[in-house]
């Protein structure tokens, strides 16, 4: 129930009172309920995915932020979708990034400059950050199921066995607070705070190369080498990548031996603030020089590589404005994820002022040509953006913090091509893919000849699209919390997670999880993954990557081609919906269709190789009667009672025309259901 407020602030607002001051203004005690269905802390565009999803699925949902401005890095500078993928992915992502180029469109006009510089039809689509954390904001508003509470983070919970059954909330720098039960919980905060105080397990920092076989892991030095690739790297894998459905950059990395040991450390990446400046002279606030200025310590804490004589911004987002990726102070991030508010808060000022001090140094320091400083000095902060924050974004850029430990764990080896099979491994329990290269900003400020900062990697060309469990949500121990930010991943493998729309995508199937749960009486992490897997795909997320397929429910084939990327019938990131079905191909899918109907434990990954073998062997097309006879044969094999008559009322094709693949998966799908 909602606590009072508290002594000192009633006998202060009467004090007031009496002495005809203007009363105090409430403290942020809220007005909550009890109980909720689903309580989701934090407001990030992963806790908007999860508690709207949630909501209008009918659930009652509290969703409990740290902070006053809702959305995240999404409405704190970041600028951009950070994807390499164009195509549509899972719903409210995509209803996100509809309102961002609306908005553009609908404000300025279809042949604006405005609607232009959000790149539409481009997948890294731009936006201003007041705009799109005014729709953030607007979304989670609209929602009637939706109680929003702001200034709040958890400090106990209570639980039974593995079971969460309340958590204690307390408002930022005060005294006040709350308790509320809930049939589920989510974390979806950046920092994992509610499941670091359900004390479930979560490691920070970095996993030796030995712990799981990752040849990114531990300590690396990596250096940029020249594109294409050196002599050393396959070709066939170089080509294997390029043909992704991704954007792509020209650029090779190699790792410096031995100086990369491997070794495991605490460390995290990088932070730094997401700036966002502009050269409109109307809307632009001069950089001045920050109090305690300090040239000398500015340069000997940056620890970063500015080209003076090119480095001038470039404006990149709607209204004439960009944004900086710079200053990274590393090693300051260290303290920030076991941090309370007041550490976090410290390292936010001191990135705070050496962004200030960049500014200031990079428009009026000597040492810069002075057509660079020229350049910009026509630069400045927006009065638009954060002005209740001297026009600094409200939060730090927290790239990596906690990671829970789950009953899966994404690394390395899920976004890379997997042994046998020409894309990454198979997860039975797939709820979204990864399609970011596996990454990470620089660790230590250390370097050896010719690298980059130690830990800096960025790994495009050997990174392919990867399917995420649904197990790297649920934390050990504990079966009604879901972590969808902080998932379950090793340091290299968060790398491809850490990204927006892979998070929304996330803590969107985590919600599904949730209305799953609560109308069967399981809490999530005992519900049957298998129907989460097929919601997913039959409401339209992307649970399987393909280069040839992209997000189109009104397809009759496209939730069965999905779901069955997550059994092992592809081998290949081709999925060819539209072309004949083989006959080698014929005969390995109605096996394998009859394996899948029964229930035997097959592994995915064999079972893909298998087909992809068969795929890549030939032969004749078949028809439907032909592929039906198959089926009928294999599930006879198999002692699987299904009628095929039944079947062919369901699916109703012609039995005499060539089969596409597509419509055989239709089959499939539709005689496992």
């Amino acid at each position: 129930m909602p606590v009072r407020p508290s002594l000192s602030f009633r006998l202060a607002s009467l004090l007031g009172l009496l002495l005809g001051l203007a009363p105090l203004a409430e403290p942020a005690t809220p007005a909550v309920a009890a109980r909720y269905d689903l309580i989701v802390y934090g407001a990030t565009p992963g806790g908007l995915a999860c508690a709207v999803r949630a909501a209008r699925e009918g659930l009652a949902v509290l969703v409990v932020s740290p902070h006053s401005h809702l959305g995240g890095l999404l409405a704190n500078g970041l600028s951009t979708m950070d994807t390499l993928y164009n195509g549509a992915r899972s719903p409210l992502y995509d209803e996100l990034r509809a309102a961002i180029h609306d908005h553009y469109r609908t404000t300025y006009g279809a042949d604006s400059e405005q609607y232009r510089y959000s790149l539409p039809g481009n997948p890294k689509t731009k936006f201003e950050a007041h705009v799109v954390e005014r729709l953030i904001t607007g979304m989670f508003e609209r929602e009637k199921n939706i109680t929003l509470v702001r200034r709040f983070h958890p400090v106990a919970v209570a639980r039974t066995g593995a079971l969460l059954e309340s958590v204690t909330f307390r408002a930022l720098g005060g005294p006040d607070g709350f308790t509320v039960a809930g049939f589920a919980f989510a974390d979806c905060s950046y920092e994992g705070d509610l499941a670091a105080v359900a004390g479930v397990p979560y490691r920070v920092g970095r996993e030796s190369r030995e712990e799981f076989g990752e040849e990114h892991a531990g300590r690396i030095f990596m250096t940029h080498a020249q594109w294409p690739p050196p002599a050393h790297v396959d070709p066939a894998y170089i080509a294997d990548y390029r043909r992704l459905n991704l954007v792509h950059y020209q650029r090779w990395y190699d790792i410096i031996r031995p100086a990369s040991t491997g070794a495991a450390d605490g460390t995290v990446q990088a932070y730094n603030l997401r700036t966002v400046i502009t050269n409109d002279p109307a809307n632009r606030l001069p950089a001045e020089k920050p109090a305690g200025y300090d040239r000398e310590a500015l340069l000997r804490r940056l620890q970063t590589d500015i080209n003076w004589s090119t480095s001038i911004p470039k404006v990149g987002q709607p209204n004439r404005k960009a944004y900086l990726n710079l200053p990274e102070i590393v090693g300051a991030q260290r303290d920030y994820p076991e941090g309370d508010w007041a550490v976090r808060q410290r390292i936010w000022e001191e990135h705070a002022f050496a962004t200030r001090a960049l500014l200031y140094f990079m428009q009026n320091d000597p040492s810069v040509p002075e057509a660079t400083r020229a350049g910009w000095r026509e630069w400045g902060l927006p009065r638009d953006e954060f002005a209740d924050n001297g026009h600094l974004p409200y939060e730090i850029y927290v790239r990596e913090a906690r990671r829970i430990d789950g009953r899966a764990r994404f690394t390395e080896h899920d976004a890379r091509l997997a042994p046998g099979l020409r894309r990454a491994p198979i997860h039975r329990d797939a709820i979204t893919i990864t399609e970011w290269f596996l990454d990470s900003h620089a660790c230590t400020p250390e370097r050896v000849e010719g690298s980059m900062y130690e830990g800096e990697l960025l790994l495009n060309h050997i990174t392919f699209p990867g399917q995420v469990s649904y197990r790297t949500l649920l934390p050990e121990g504990l079966d009604n919390l879901l972590v969808p930010v902080c998932a379950s991943s090793s340091h290299i493998g968060w790398g491809a997670i850490r990204l927006e729309p892979t998070w929304m995508s996330l803590a969107e199937a985590a919600a599904h999880a949730t209305v799953l749960g609560l109308r069967s009486g399981a809490p999530p992490a005992r519900i049957d993954p298998d129907r989460l897997v097929r919601l997913l795909a039959e409401r339209g997320a992307m649970v399987s990557f393909f280069n040839d397929v992209e997000v189109d429910p009104r397809e009759p084939w496209w939730a069965a081609v999905q779901y069955l990327g997550t059994q092992g019938f592809f081998g290949s990131y081709e999925a060819d919906p539209l072309d004949a079905v083989t006959e080698p191909v014929a005969a390995a899918w109605a096996v394998a269709a009859a394996e899948w109907v029964r229930g035997q434990p097959v592994d995915p990954n064999e079972r893909a190789r298998h087909l992809l073998a068969a795929e890549q062997s030939g032969g004749p097309p078949v028809t439907t009667e032909r592929f039906l006879a198959m089926l009928s044969e294999a599930f006879a094999a198999a002692s699987v009672g299904h009628s095929i008559p039944d079947l062919k009322h369901r699916v109703p094709l012609a039995p005499d025309i060539r089969l596409n693949r597509g419509n055989a998966c239709r089959l499939i799908y539709a005689a496992g259901n």
